[in-house]
């Protein structure tokens, strides 16, 4: 299988997007990190569900907003494995998607934004700096950052979160042409709205199928919709590409 003896962290994988990710690389018969906050019993199930699929996979806590606590996970992670091949920055701070509630520009403060920021880029920031030393010691890895289609399509404007988004694919393609050299990789995948999900939990219907009635393919996104490009970043199938963004969203952004 393709990620056959291949070790792969997944940040934020207790649950939705980031779980569907989990069991996918365990599916191709990967060792799976589950990263996880505070819900140690979804990432316990998570993993069990791992191992059932015929990989191996290990929860463990760690505040990807905390340079320490990601450092020590990475150590833990090569102390006990010997590597890290891939990463998939997947941790998001609780956000909800309801334009009925959501705060509209001129209600939004500063700290807002920096919230949003320091959970899109400042986590993946702690965990690509983590893991830097290790992959390019074995010189390779793939790196996957999960951005957003409404960086280029502000379908709704949430403008904290896509603009911290935005900020993550710049981060990324500056850091895809720091790392080229080492043999290491890193793009994006960018959904659009997925649901179920909880941070899509409050959607209403009616937006879902608005969204999906100027789809392409006219439906939104499953969290297993965005496991396929995700692996193929990470897989030696994209070995010639980086600084890359893959929009997940049926066609509604089309480049």
């Amino acid at each position: 299988m393709q990620f056959k003896d291949k070790v792969i962290l997944v940040t934020g994988a207790s649950r939705g997007i980031g779980a569907a990710i989990a069991k996918a690389f365990a599916q191709q018969g990967g060792l799976v990190i589950v990263n996880y906050l505070q819900n140690e019993a979804a990432a316990n199930q998570v993993s069990q569900r791992c191992s059932e699929l015929g990989g191996d996979a290990w929860a463990l806590r760690a505040d990807v907003m905390d340079a320490a606590a990601v450092t020590q996970m990475v150590e833990d992670v090569v102390a006990e494995t010997g590597r890290i091949d891939v990463v998939v920055n997947n941790a998001l701070r609780a956000y909800r998607f309801n334009p009925d509630s959501r705060a509209r520009f001129q209600e939004l403060e500063w700290e807002a934004y920096r919230e949003q920021f320091d959970s899109a880029v400042l986590s993946t920031r702690n965990v690509c700096h983590a893991v830097l030393p290790h992959m390019r010691r074995q010189a390779q890895g793939s790196i996957v950052n999960m951005a957003s289609d409404l960086v280029e399509h502000p379908v709704v404007p949430y403008h904290d979160y896509a603009t911290a988004k935005a900020a993550l694919v710049g981060f990324s393609r500056h850091l895809a042409a720091d790392l080229g050299p080492s043999g290491i990789r890193v793009n994006c995948v960018a959904p659009g709205l997925v649901w179920p999900t909880d941070a899509s939990r409050d959607t209403r219907e009616s937006l879902r199928e608005q969204i999906a009635g100027q789809t392409p393919l006219r439906r939104v996104a499953t969290p297993d919709d965005v496991t396929g490009p995700v692996l193929f970043l990470a897989s030696d199938w994209s070995r010639f590409m980086t600084g890359q963004v893959l929009y997940v969203d049926g066609g509604l952004i089309m480049r």
